[in-house]
């Protein structure tokens, strides 16, 4: 019991009921029923020990919130928290801020006041305050379990933390707790990270309250310091693989105030914690601290319930155990040892390491990975077996799973080389095997195969190491459906290059016989196409089957591979036929036609048309039949129904992806517009041939009378004469004959009358150039004195004179 500050023992046959009663409820007891300040009259004054000295949760909280009036206060109450070392004045900063009723120290001697964590509400305030036992206090000496339980409690409970601290403890690592609030973070992190992560726990608010502030460090410099502090911690955590990513401010924010000494400024001291008290009061100021992210949305109802099972959490959890001084100084020397050996290990590791990065397979890579484990474990047994056998084995045991994670890259690199290494080796071979005429495609994959697989298992044995959960299963299952994907593609391509000879061979097997059967256009013209076509289609598909054979394609791809074939033989077809009854070449087919009929008669022989022949009946009779193939060549329809060739609309193309496919469509050769079309023209044409015809019977009516050869000798009978005889005229036409002879006989007609042609446009040239000469005007190059004219017009009148007298 404490009295006044002070530590009274008193024997429990003189206390009074009141005080077995306050014993019995947990609260602080007082001397003869009354409490030791005056503040404690009210009930909402009480104290109540959540968590006594043996580390025991009371079974009195729920009513005690209701004495505080706080049970039907649903989310309306925040909770704080102190924490710090012993004797810096927590609970008198704490009565000072909330008009509490907590013990405080005994200043003329130094010892501890609170043990345990006392929780009383705040005087006028819906605030649960929580005074929690000093850390680092002489009455527990090493015993460290109850601080850092008691501190990971306030911490996850409390919406406010106020870490209380001397500021020349501001930058001391043990002095300022820091080495307690990284264990603090460390595990609360692990017990409610998530919680708080999904949003179910709320942030908490760090006020760290720096006291006995004398003014020399800035309060900047020292939320700087402590701020570095606190991350530096913060990251050097061991974090659960799921929230390594965790930053301190997803969790905590952080708050900074200084307070000034409270004995030697007792006045300016209790102004600034006035001040300071404003900010858990008035709701209205920015700096207000409970804010609602603080919460942790607990009705008030529930609180004790919530805080019970948080301290069964913080009990129950190991990782706040002390190690003992032989567990603390075989830590320190098995790190050491593990240190050393680890760092040979990581030289040798790295030699390899580019390599494998750069995609190369290092051949022995499992030897050479077990040697550097093996020399690195030895060295550490050699020196670390002699320290205490749990730790050793642990950080022998942690030692190993950072190799094992050093050299896992190493082997899943080593994987990943070997599976493109062989995928590649595979492609190469299969490829190779492929090249000559005679081969079986499911014999040189199925050999490629086996050796790729082969020889990716056998390195993937010799690379994993004893004594870890490695596999190479997965890797392996992804390099056979590898191989399997490029086998298929590769027989595909095949495939689709056999197709594509076969298609192309088909081609050429049914260009001739179609032309054929298209140029003659008899009434069975299409069942001669189609005949030809199915028996070369035949021919196709059972080369295809005997050479799928060898390619080992199963039921379902010789299917798709013969309606492919199918559809692009008709295709072929189709554009043969095309080619063959373009428009002009259609155009060409009906003319040759209506020839044959109209200026041939029945033995083929050429006609030459009379004045009495039927040359109308002869047109209209060729015009019909020619204009009767028209329809004929419309559309493919063979005479035998048998022979009638289908394909399914929705039929595709797999080795050579098109549009949708409509085979109705494709016996179309001409719509009806087009038929009207040709029609047309071909009229134009036979209607020419028709004028030609009547034009020749006319040319044969218009000749000369034989009459009028008689008249033209009678007429010219003396001019002959005188040519005969005459042996001037005589000779020459004679000359004129025997030179035209010679000239037609010798082949010289086209160059005389080329060298006649230059000749008479030279004459001309020159005929031309003198007449432009000879009535152009002349130029003056100076002007002529009127002497000059006069002596020139008399010179020419002499000159005409003279030329005008007889000689």
């Amino acid at each position: 019991m404490s009295l006044d500050g002070q530590s009274v023992n008193v024997p429990h046959s003189t206390l009074e009921p009141s005080l077995l009663a306050a014993q019995l409820n947990g609260t602080k007891p007082t001397l003869n029923g009354h409490a030791s300040e005056s503040n404690e009259s009210s009930s909402t004054s009480e104290r109540l020990q959540v968590i006594n000295d043996e580390k025991n949760f009371t079974t009195h909280l729920t009513a005690q919130i209701g004495r505080w009036g706080l049970r039907d206060a649903g989310f309306n109450y925040n909770i704080v928290a102190v924490f710090g070392s012993q004797s810096t004045g927590k609970s008198t900063l704490l009565n000072r801020l909330f008009g509490t009723t907590f013990d405080v120290m005994d200043e003329t001697r130094r010892q501890q006041t609170t043990k345990g964590i006392w929780m009383c509400r705040g005087k006028d305030m819906g605030v649960m305050v929580m005074d929690v036992e000093g850390t680092d206090g002489r009455e527990r000496g090493e015993d460290q379990d109850f601080e850092r339980k008691s501190a990971l409690f306030s911490l996850a409970s409390s919406e406010v933390l106020l870490i209380n601290l001397w500021e020349h403890q501001v930058g001391l690592y043990q002095g300022a707790n820091m080495g307690l609030l990284k264990t603090v973070f460390e595990v609360n992190l692990g017990l409610f990270g998530k919680k708080a992560q999904d949003g179910s726990q709320g942030r908490t608010l760090l006020l760290f309250v720096i006291r006995d502030h004398i003014g020399v460090t800035p309060l900047e410099n020292l939320q700087a310091t402590l701020t570095a502090d606190l991350k530096k911690i913060w990251d050097s955590l061991s974090k659960p693989q799921d929230l390594e990513d965790r930053q301190l401010s997803d969790y905590f924010d952080l708050a900074f105030t200084a307070l000034p000494h409270k004995i030697l400024a007792t006045d300016k001291f209790e102004a600034e914690v006035q001040e300071l008290r404003k900010r858990f009061v008035d709701k209205t100021r920015d700096d207000f601290v409970f804010k609602p992210a603080y919460h942790k949305r607990i009705p008030a109802d529930g609180v004790a319930f919530y805080m019970e099972n948080i301290w069964e959490q913080v009990q129950t959890n190991k990782d706040l155990d002390l190690p003992t001084q032989q567990e603390l100084l075989a830590q320190f020397r098995c790190d050491e040892i593990a240190s050393v050996a680890l760092a040979d290990f990581t030289v040798q590791s790295k030699s390899q390491r580019r390599p494998i990065e750069a995609g190369h397979v290092v051949e022995g890579l499992g030897d050479l990975m077990r040697n550097w484990r093996s020399h690195a474990l030895s060295r550490y047994d050699r020196d670390a077996s002699r320290y205490h056998q749990g730790v050793y084995q642990r950080k022998r045991a942690d030692l190993l799973g950072v190799m094992d994670s050093t050299l896992s890259p190493l082997f899943l690199g080593q994987l990943k080389n070997m599976h493109k290494s062989c995928l590649s080796a595979f492609r190469k071979e299969l490829l190779d095997g492929l090249r000559g005429d005679e081969y079986s495609f499911a014999d040189v994959v199925g050999k490629a195969r086996t050796k790729c697989e082969t020889r990716f298992a056998d390195g993937a044995k010799e690379v994993s190491l004893e004594d870890t959960d490695w596999t190479w299963q997965d890797e392996f299952e992804s390099l056979r459906e590898e191989i399997g994907n490029v086998a298929d593609q590769c027989r595909k391509d095949e495939t689709k290059k056999m197709v594509n000879l076969i298609e192309r061979n088909f081609k050429k097997q049914i260009s001739e016989p179609i032309d054929i059967s298209l140029n003659k256009a008899t009434p069975d013209m299409w069942d001669k196409v189609l005949s030809t076509f199915k028996e070369t289609l035949e021919k196709a598909e059972s080369t295809y089957l005997a050479k799928a054979k060898s390619f080992d394609c199963t039921d379902d791809e010789n299917v798709t591979s013969l309606a492919a074939l199918r559809k692009r033989a008709w295709l072929a077809l189709r554009a043969k036929i095309d080619e063959q009854t373009a428009d002009t070449a259609i155009l060409g087919k009906l003319r040759t036609h209506f020839e044959e009929r109209f200026r041939y008669d029945e033995n083929a022989v050429p006609r030459v048309w009379r004045p009495d022949d039927d040359i109308d009946g002869a047109f209209k009779t060729a015009k019909e039949q020619t204009m009767d193939l028209i329809p004929r060549y419309a559309k493919i329809t063979p005479v035998d129904p048998s022979l009638e060739f289908t394909l399914p609309s929705e039929s595709s193309d797999p080795l050579n992806s098109t549009d949708e496919f409509d085979f109705p469509s494709t016996l179309v050769i001409f719509t009806e517009t087009k038929s009207l079309d040709l029609t047309a023209r071909f009229r134009k044409d036979a209607d020419a041939y028709y004028v030609e015809a009547k034009r020749s019977t006319v040319s044969s009516i218009a000749q000369i009378p034989y009459w009028m050869y008689g008249v033209l000798v009678v007429l010219g009978w003396n001019e002959a004469m005188v040519v005969l005889f005459s042996p001037l005229y005589f000779t020459f036409t004679l000359m004129t004959l025997i030179t035209s002879y010679f000239i037609v006989k010798l082949g010289l007609t086209g160059p005389l009358f080329q060298v006649s042609k230059k000749v008479l446009a030279e004459v001309q040239t020159q005929a031309t150039n003198r007449m432009r000469d000879h009535f152009s005007q002349p130029v003056l190059a100076e002007p002529v004195r009127a002497s000059t004219i006069r002596d020139f017009s008399e010179d020419s009148y002499q000159e005409k004179r003279s030329r005008s007298e007889p000689m």
